[in-house]
């Protein structure tokens, strides 16, 4: 009966934190990852990374849910969540965040020291954002933050190092996440403003946060332009030297570029769809067009890197 138990909890709470959302982070985790092996690393390495993402993200998303859970009690959109409906207890979903930071801990220190030293870093922002909402209206940047933490960890966890390029990765990154979360979060706007939380539409209206949401996605594709020439720029004209590395380096090409293309157009059909008077096709602007665009970026990435 407590196998049964544990089983259908741990279910409830993948469930609640929808872990196959897992998917808008990895790829970026990925392309840092690739981008400082110069190809394919060890797998051990890769094996790692994806146990560093998968911990970091269970722990933020089940931290979330816990200490909002009577915020999302309030809200007619998220009173069915599992927390505020019953169906698991908060001591159980404490539980499971702190086993999904350690995974991230374990990973790190399977990586390499620096990895480990940067363990506690990511932690404190993926877990801090859940309280932003409560007193800043740029909390959709943490947030964006906490996402773009992923490049930076991935390269650190390759190279030992830091450099230009994944910082560059994460500032897309963080703004790409930005710009998709004011949109989301004009479904609350009500509520927001009835509570006294911050976001982006409850402060400046729904009118303005779609153009601040446009204004941040312009800057994720000014990003992902440069990106190949910060690359380019942190001395990898050669063979990467990197253990387990599996290919020499190749500067970013044409098929980059196709993927640049790509995310213009996905950010762009985001917004066309999305109108201060029409909201109803939130769930296909957020779900459809942004976990295509990091499953294409890396895809036309990987290709570059690995066959061109």
């Amino acid at each position: 009966m407590r196998a049964q138990s544990f089983v259908e909890d741990t279910k409830t709470v993948l469930e609640m934190i929808k872990i196959e959302h897992t998917l808008f982070a990895l790829p970026f985790a990925f392309l840092g990852m690739m981008l400082a092996a110069g190809g394919w690393p060890s797998w051990g390495t890769v094996l790692w990374i994806v146990v560093a993402m998968v911990g970091a993200r269970s722990a933020a998303m089940g931290f979330n849910r816990l200490v909002d859970r009577h915020i999302d009690a309030a809200n007619p959109r998220t009173a069915g969540r599992a927390l505020p409906a019953g169906q698991v207890s908060p001591g159980w979903v404490a539980g499971f965040v702190v086993a999904s930071a350690a995974l991230l801990v374990v990973a790190g220190w399977q990586l390499n020291p620096l990895t480990l030293a940067c363990a506690p870093v990511a932690l404190a922002v993926v877990l801090g954002y859940s309280f932003t909402k409560r007193f800043t209206w740029a909390s959709h940047l943490v947030l964006g933050l906490a996402l773009g933490g992923a490049p930076i960890g991935a390269w650190i966890a390759v190279r030992g190092a830091f450099a230009g390029t994944p910082f560059v990765l994460c500032g897309a990154v963080l703004l790409w996440v930005a710009g998709f979360d004011v949109l989301y979060s004009l479904q609350d706007v009500d509520f927001d403003r009835d509570t006294g939380l911050f976001s982006i539409p409850a402060r400046f209206g729904v009118g303005r946060a779609l153009w601040l949401s446009a204004l941040f996605h312009l800057g994720t594709v000014a990003l992902l332009a440069a990106l190949p020439w910060v690359y380019a720029a942190d001395g990898a004209a050669s063979r990467v030297g990197v253990v387990g590395s599996t290919s020499t380096f190749q500067p970013l090409g044409w098929v980059y570029a196709l993927a640049w293309a790509g995310c213009l157009l996905l950010l762009a059909y985001q917004h066309w769809i999305v109108r201060p008077s029409d909201l109803s096709r939130l769930d296909a602007a957020f779900f459809q067009a942004n976990g295509l665009l990091s499953v294409w970026l890396f895809a036309c990435t990987a290709v570059d890197l690995l066959w061109l």
